[in-house]
Order: structure tokens, then sequence, then C-alpha cells
């Protein structure tokens, strides 16, 4: 067995256990392997352990590194996309899951449907209030994309992605994982026609914490590839 697939194998046992003390349902946590400065040989390494689900967080890197044509897995965006990058980001991925404005969803919806591609898009929380952040702060601006949304016809709305504060304290971390997944039970009432049942939280140093708090999508890059080569 290679060292990627222990590595994959050892996460998969820590999701499967916090599932299990969570008392949540088997497979209700899906893995993404957040490849970053890593080859697409190591991608494709991970592809041969089982890991179809791929996140990348630059555009450059992610036009540079993938093919358009991926039918064995899955790619998102996971990091923060200008609206003037959408047209060349669209093409490869399936879903964006970083959309933190208006503007943006709006540019989204545009280019998808100039290309007819249907799209899934997360909407990004900043629930730690970090100013180096993105993602929605304001319920109001929250509420006033999802009303405007329903007028979208190439993108769909599958849930909530937040980052963890950048911090080892625990508390702080609950509290941000906490407060994404009242944020989902609130828009479940508020829009109950709508598809809010993806929750986008966890990275490699808590996404433990994260599936106890309700995750049902953690996103791991150096636990699974190794550090980085910057």
């Amino acid at each position: 067995m290679s060292e990627m697939n222990e590595r994959i194998e050892s996460i998969r046992y820590n999701i499967s256990d916090a599932i299990k003390k969570s008392h949540r349902e088997i497979n209700s946590v899906q893995l993404m392997a957040v490849s970053k400065n890593h080859t697409f040989n190591e991608i494709e390494h991970a592809l041969q352990c089982g890991i179809t689900l791929y996140g990348e967080n630059k555009v450059q890197e992610l036009s540079e590194k993938f093919p358009v044509s991926h039918p064995h897995f899955s790619l998102h965006m996971i990091g923060h996309l200008q609206t003037n990058k959408v047209k060349k980001v669209l093409p490869y991925v399936d879903s964006i899951d970083s959309v933190d404005s208006l503007k943006l969803g709006l540019k989204i919806d545009n280019e998808a449907s100039l290309i007819k591609k249907c799209v899934s898009i997360l909407l990004e929380i900043n629930t730690s209030n970090e100013e180096a952040k993105s993602g929605f702060v304001d319920m109001n601006d929250l509420y006033h994309f999802i009303d405007t949304s329903e007028s979208f016809t190439n993108s769909t709305i599958k849930g909530l992605m937040t980052v963890g504060p950048l911090s080892d304290d625990e508390k702080a971390i609950r509290e941000s994982f906490s407060k994404l997944n009242k944020i989902q039970e609130d828009l479940k009432r508020r829009y109950p026609n709508l598809d809010f049942s993806t929750l986008s939280m966890g990275m490699s140093g808590d996404y433990r914490i994260a599936i106890e708090m309700g995750s049902t999508l953690v996103r791991i890059g150096t636990a699974i590839f190794g550090s980085r080569g910057y």
C-alpha cells in the first residue's frame, strides 16, 4: 500500500469514526481532496485510491492542471473567485463552492447559460467575521441573493460553505461550524423548496469537529497529499 493510500485510509477511518460518534448515517460525509500546489500525477494517484471529488483554489492553476473533460471525477472551485475569472473557470468545474456576492452569482449564471452548462453553487459564509476572509456576513444580503437566485437558469444552490477560524481554539472552531449549521436550518425553514443539504466545512486540522457539527463535505489537502511545495 502506498503512503498516500495509507493516509487516505486513515482519513476515511477518522471520518467513519466521527460519523458514528455523532450518531449520523454512514456515508453522510463526502471527502474532497484539495489539490492546490500538487501535480496532476498526484491527483491521478489519489484517483486510483478511490478519491473522486477534487477542489482547487486558484483559476490559473486549475485551468493549467486539469483537463476540460474529466468523466471519472468531479472538480469544484473552492477559492475566492473574481467575476472576471468566471468565464475561464466554468468549462472545467461542476460546482463553484465560494459564491460570496450577488454580482458573482449573476455572472456565473449568465456565463453558464452562454456555454449551455448547468453548474452547482455553494454560498460561502464568513462565520468567524474575519476581515481577511471572503463570504457573506450580513444575513439580509444572503436572503437577497437567494430571492434573486430563483430566476437563475443555469446555476443551482446546493448548500453552504465556510472556512473555520485559523486558530487552535476549539471553542472558536465549534462556534464557527455551529453558526453555519444554524444558518442552514434557518434557510431550510425560510426556503423549503430549495436545496441547502450540503454543508462544506472542515479541513485537515478540524474535519472531525466539523463532522460532529454537521458537515456533509470535508475539504482535505495536506492530510492526503502531504505538505505543499510553494
